[in-house]
């Protein structure tokens, strides 16, 4: 018996349900096999799928490292995980959930930065005043380098945040910061403000292809006829 089609999905949460949604608009049930909290399952009347129900992070790393040939994750933690984008991975369809944009927000209080031009203004004014760059507090190191090394900004450290990033400002901890937001509104109530070309990626939950997963013509089989039945054309991977 030839190995399966590995689809991986969220495990728990909206992000879970709004997948599972998608996929049962197509009229493809997803269903747990075995124990109800178990991390396995299939799609029902769909022979050859393993579904495998992971976190959004841990689905990333499993296209990354060819463990799973198709995943539903968000655009943000795709690019911010791996380097090499387009030699991974294949992004299939957006699926218009799991919306957030990654942005670049500072204090209101900063009112002549209003864009990144003003922003690396402040940059030289920190270096002067306090003998150190800005320290940008960010979940996202990978999507923040690259964005700030686009933009020509170069004097700034980031300060890694493993909690919550809007307050790393008002905590004294950090000046600035690089997180994701949906309607803006936990920034404002932080005292923060979205810079206007500070939008780095408007993410959502993606449909993602793994290039580098083991495929077989089994598992292409089952895969085109997966997306034949979600209307989306087959990539060459």
């Amino acid at each position: 018996m030839s190995a399966p089609l590995i689809f991986a999905v969220p495990s728990k949460g909206r992000l879970m349900e709004q997948t599972a949604d998608f996929l049962g608009s197509a009229g493809l049930k997803l269903r747990k096999v075995g124990h109800e909290r178990g991390y396995r399952g299939e799609i029902e009347g769909m022979a050859g799928v393993e579904v495998a129900f992971v976190s959004a992070s841990e689905i990333v790393a499993a296209l990354n490292r060819g463990r799973a040939h198709l995943g539903v994750t968000g655009e943000d933690l795709v690019r911010e995980n791996i380097a090499n984008v387009e030699e991974r991975v294949v992004f299939l369809k957006p699926l218009g959930f799991g919306r957030a944009d990654v942005v670049v927000a500072v204090p209101k209080s900063w009112i002549d930065v209003d864009d990144v031009a003003g922003l690396e203004a402040a940059a030289a004014a920190f270096r002067r005043v306090h003998g150190r760059p800005m320290r940008v507090a960010t979940k996202y190191l990978n999507l923040t380098r690259r964005f700030f090394t686009a933009q020509g900004l170069v004097d700034y450290r980031i300060v890694e945040s493993l909690g919550a990033t809007e307050g790393t400002p008002a905590a004294g901890t950090a000046d600035l910061i690089v997180d994701i937001t949906t309607t803006g509104a936990t920034l404002a109530a932080n005292g923060l403000k979205v810079l206007s070309d500070g939008v780095m990626l408007r993410s959502q939950a993606n449909l993602v292809g793994s290039q580098v997963a083991a495929w077989t013509p089994e598992t292409i089989k089952t895969r085109d006829e997966l997306l034949n039945r979600l209307g989306i054309a087959a990539p060459a991977l």
